[in-house]
């Protein structure tokens, strides 16, 4: 009987001592199904063309599909709140930019909080702005478009993504340089802000060039600018606005992917180092050049690059927003 007590008591040790040994963590089968990112723009958009283009390469890394989810509404807030709310198991997962700075001043009422409701994963693409005209616009060139913006204030027009959006954004910036109030028309997106441009519905746009740089080389708009300190690679010959005048004038698009609070840093690991070779990716780094977008440097690849940096650009906009009195409930 002694030896039968004994044989069982081993045998339930080693069945312990296996299933200690052969216990996974939460990444060691991640992942075992699609993931989705959500984009808070619409299909076809800057963010969107971005996203897709990860999402290609990442799905090469990880041997699943990346399920690009287009969850509009209330500038990006909807899908932040959403992903915010998401089960924390690296399978839904959210990329956005600026938006995530602004959202904390521009709503009174947000649903989350940028700097404490998430995981950071990395930063990824830094996109340059244009300042755009209608075909047709009468000026040439900067100078003198801000004559003309001037003397017809009251009938020239400024389009934008919606409220909090980039766009909205650098137009907001470009109004107070140059000390003119122009009439806002707001848009479910860029796409739609971009079509009424070319239609001539609108006459001034400010947009990411991997939305806009197709337009301008087809001469279907006319350029006024680049919003960024030198000239972009994708378009050598347009100067930027700081050059022709308008001092420390710099908005550029900054992209970073997020997971709720709470996915296993595990986890976080795996979705760093996949992003990580999509950026990497030949066929990602050329989609992006012929866009203007430039990949960020390895620097900025962590979570604690993201983290530090969205606390930066809080700081920064958030000044900004208030002294123009411009809010959403």
């Amino acid at each position: 009987m002694k030896r039968l007590f004994a044989a069982i008591a081993l045998a339930a040790a080693a069945a312990a001592s296996f299933a200690q040994g052969t216990s996974t963590s939460p990444a060691q089968g991640y992942p075992g199904k699609p993931i989705t990112l959500v984009v808070p723009f619409a299909a076809g958009g800057p963010t969107d063309v971005v996203a897709r283009a990860l999402g290609q390469a990442m799905t090469r890394t990880l041997g699943q599909a990346i399920v690009i989810e287009n969850k509009l509404g209330a500038g990006g807030t909807l899908a932040a709140g959403y992903v915010a709310k998401a089960a924390p198991d690296g399978y839904t997962l959210l990329i956005h930019h600026n938006g995530m700075s602004t959202a904390p001043a521009l709503y009174r009422k947000l649903a989350y909080n940028p700097l404490t409701d998430f995981e950071y994963v990395t930063q990824v693409v830094d996109v340059p702005m244009t300042l755009l005209g209608r075909k047709d616009l009468p000026a040439k060139d900067l100078q003198e478009l801000i004559a003309y913006l001037k003397a017809n204030a009251a009938k020239v027009n400024l389009a934008h993504a919606g409220l909090g959006a980039v766009s909205h954004l650098c137009g907001m910036v470009f109004r107070q340089a140059i000390g003119v109030e122009l009439q806002t028309v707001p848009y479910q997106g860029t796409a739609p802000a971009m079509n009424a441009l070319l239609g001539g519905q609108v006459d001034l746009l400010c947009d990411q060039t991997t939305q806009t740089t197709q337009h301008i080389k087809a001469g279907s708009v006319k350029l006024y600018g680049v919003t960024t300190r030198e000239r972009i690679k994708a378009l050598p010959d347009a100067p930027t606005l700081q050059e022709q005048g308008l001092r420390n004038f710099e908005v550029v698009v900054w992209h970073g992917v997020y997971a709720p609070k709470g996915t296993p840093k595990e986890v976080i690991d795996k979705v760093n180092a996949a992003v990580r070779a999509a950026l990497k990716d030949p066929t990602v780094i050329q989609r992006m050049s012929e866009l203007g977008g430039e990949i960020v440097p390895e620097s900025k690849q962590t979570p604690e690059a993201l983290r530090g940096w969205l606390k930066t650009e809080v700081d920064r906009w958030g000044p900004v927003i208030r002294a123009a009195g411009v809010y959403a409930d």
